[in-house]
Parts: C-alpha cells; structure tokens; sequence
C-alpha cells in the first residue's frame, strides 16, 4: 500500500483529480463558478440549491430600518457582506434617502474583503477588516475596546440572512444602541426536491463530497433532512463516508452545532474550497497493490494504473467490500449484504464478472467454496 498515485503510464495522460467522484454543490449564489471549478477536476458536480435569497429592497421592514439609522448620527457601522450592503446602498437611493451622506461621519467596518469594496464601490471608507473574515472577530475588535467605549453609541449591524442574536445581544449588552438592518433573509428554495434527493444520497453515499458557502445552507440541509425524518442518518453520513467541506468557519458552524466534522480552506474563497476538496477525497481513499498492479477505489469509479475506470453501483459495491478488507476472503454473504438494493449469490458472480471485464485479470481472484478477494 502507497499513500500516493503513481505516475500515469508512459503515453497515457494523468487523471483528474477528482475524476471519479460525485461533488454536491448546495450554493446559491456562484453555484455555476464553483461546479465549474470542481468539474475541471475531474468531478461529476450535482446542484441542490439549499437556499435561495430573497432581497428586502421593497420591503417596509427594510425602509423602517433605514429611516430609524437616518434619524440620529451613527457611530460605527458593521457591513456583513458586499451583495447586502451593496443591496442596501442602492436600496436607499432609489427611496431618496441620504443613507451615503449620513454614514460618511462613522467608522464603517468590513467583516471581509467583498464588504470591504461594497463599502469603497458606495464613497464610503473602510476603517477596519478582521483577518479571519469573521462576525466573531469584528465582535471581539469591538468588545476590545479598539473602537472606543461603546456604551450610549449608535451602531448599526447589516445583517446578511442571519439575524446574528449572539453578535448583537453582546453588543447591547455594553450600553450601545444597536441597529440592525435586515436587507435579505435566506429562505429554502421554492423546489426544495434537489435539496430532499441530495439528503437521500448522502445517507446512500452515492455522493462522496458536499460543498458548503454559507451557514444558512448547511443549516437548511440538516432541516429537510428532520422534515424528511433523515437528520440522525445525515449526521452520521457525513461524519463517516461523505466528506462535508465548508468554506471556513462560520459557515460550518451549523455543522458543529450538529456534531458532523467539516474541513475548510485557510482563506474563504471558492478557488481555495475546490483544491480543498482535491486535497482531500483522493487521500481518504489507499493506493493497494493488487495482482502487481496500483487500485484505488473512488466513488463511482477506480484507477487502475492511472486508467479511470467507471463501474456500475453492483461491481462497485463488490470492489468496494473487497477493497475494505484486502487480501482477506469475503464470504458471499457479506457480498450480498452491501448490494445496492439487494440481491442474492447469483448477483454477486454477475457483478464479478462485470468487474473482471471492465479490470482485467489478476484482479479479483475466486477462492472455492469461501468467496472472493483482491489478488496479491
């Protein structure tokens, strides 16, 4: 056994990385760039929206909000993401509300850098970003003490679909007053059927990746997961066999509060997650040495010396079983057992043999009477 892939055969182009590997994309927003990203890697992407946003521009909530920032001056000013301050902005305009004139006098803040240039794009300054891109580092840059004292001061959070209860309680709770301004909300989206297959396929590992970009999204899968009566087997899908990549940590806190471990870039950016995820899947999965040759199993296919080879779910699940225990016979019981929808010893021999079609010989050897395994 080898920790990694050998080198692709003379004459023969390397694989994709993620060639042979289902990804699923929950974004709303970009979901085109990021599965865009994945696919040239190699990955067979499917798309299941776990969100969908729905923009306050003609919302009364949103005017209210507004007005009650315009009445007094604000001290400081929390933007929490581009697209929403950005939102709120052009929002503002169209009312012929001065919301640009009466926030140049305070200290705006950018929770990270696409906040950071809806900021600069309205003629507003930026005074401070958090390294982390984080709501809990502007948080603790405020609690600090680094903007001043912050009791009888006039703050208002641009809230990004969360209404960030912990974030503005603590804030209160030093005196200030704080206003916030709800500019989009997150809702599920209006066909919530891709949402309700992706949970089923991940319980039945027919995917072996999911994608998260916001903490909504993974929030909303884990609730079509409860409506569908899957949350316990979500959960512990994918803290086993499918491998949840969020992009940083904030949006795995949904996750967390779940128990299921995620994995996250160093820097939040949709080009990071993807080569997370290169990163990651092809690790999880040995290199065995089988009949003098290099196997490793993906999720719907296998390289075999650097050739990508697709196998149906029933040979699949057959290499699978034997792949788990190598050089070990695996009765045909067990065989049996990991079946997609069952089968009996005679589904079993069929999918040998479609395995030994598509591999070649001196791959699964017969042992009379006992079952099968993985050639020395």
């Amino acid at each position: 056994m080898t920790d990694v892939l050998p080198e692709a055969p003379p004459g023969t182009e390397a694989p994709l990385p993620l060639a042979g590997y289902t990804v699923a994309v929950t974004a709303a927003r970009r979901r085109e760039e990021l599965g865009a990203l994945l696919a040239r890697r190699g990955a067979r992407v499917v798309y299941a929206p776990a969100i969908r946003i729905v923009p306050l521009a003609d919302d009364t909530e949103l005017v209210a909000a507004t007005r009650e920032v315009l009445r007094q001056p604000v001290d400081l000013v929390v933007a929490t993401t581009g697209v929403g301050f950005r939102g709120w902005l052009e929002a503002a305009e169209a009312w012929d509300l001065p919301l640009v004139e009466h926030l140049r006098g305070a200290r705006v803040l950018a929770r990270g850098p696409k906040a950071r240039g809806a900021i600069r794009g309205g003629g507003l300054v930026d005074a401070w970003s958090p390294a982390s891109e984080s709501s809990a580092e502007v948080l603790e840059h405020l609690l600090s003490g680094a903007e001043g004292p912050l009791q009888g001061r006039r703050i208002a959070v641009q809230l990004h679909g969360d209404p960030l209860p912990d974030f503005v309680s603590a804030l209160r709770a030093t005196g200030a007053e704080v206003l916030t301004v709800p500019v989009y909300r997150w809702v599920l989206p209006e066909d919530v059927e891709p949402v309700r297959r992706l949970v089923r396929s991940v319980v039945a590992g027919t995917v072996d990746a999911v994608t998260f970009t916001s903490a909504p999204a993974a929030g909303s899968l884990l609730t079509v997961a409860d409506e569908l009566g899957l949350r316990a087997e979500l959960v512990a899908a994918l803290g086993s066999g499918v491998l949840p990549v969020t992009v940083g940590p904030v949006t795995a806190a949904p996750l967390d509060a779940a128990g299921v471990p995620t994995v996250q870039p160093e820097r939040a950016r949709l080009g990071a997650l993807a080569r997370e995820v290169v990163a990651r899947l092809p690790e999880r999965a040995p290199v065995l040495r089988v009949g003098g040759r290099d196997l490793q199993v993906r999720g719907h296919a296998v390289l075999l010396d650097g050739r990508v080879v697709e196998l149906a779910p029933g040979p699949m699940a057959v290499l699978r079983a034997l792949a788990a225990r190598p050089g070990t016979v695996v009765p045909k019981t067990d065989l049996v057992a990991g079946l997609p929808g069952g089968g009996d010893a005679h589904a079993v021999e069929m999918a040998v043999t479609r395995l030994r079609s598509a591999l070649g010989p001196g791959v699964v050897e017969t042992v009379v009477k006992r079952g099968y395994r993985l050639e020395a």
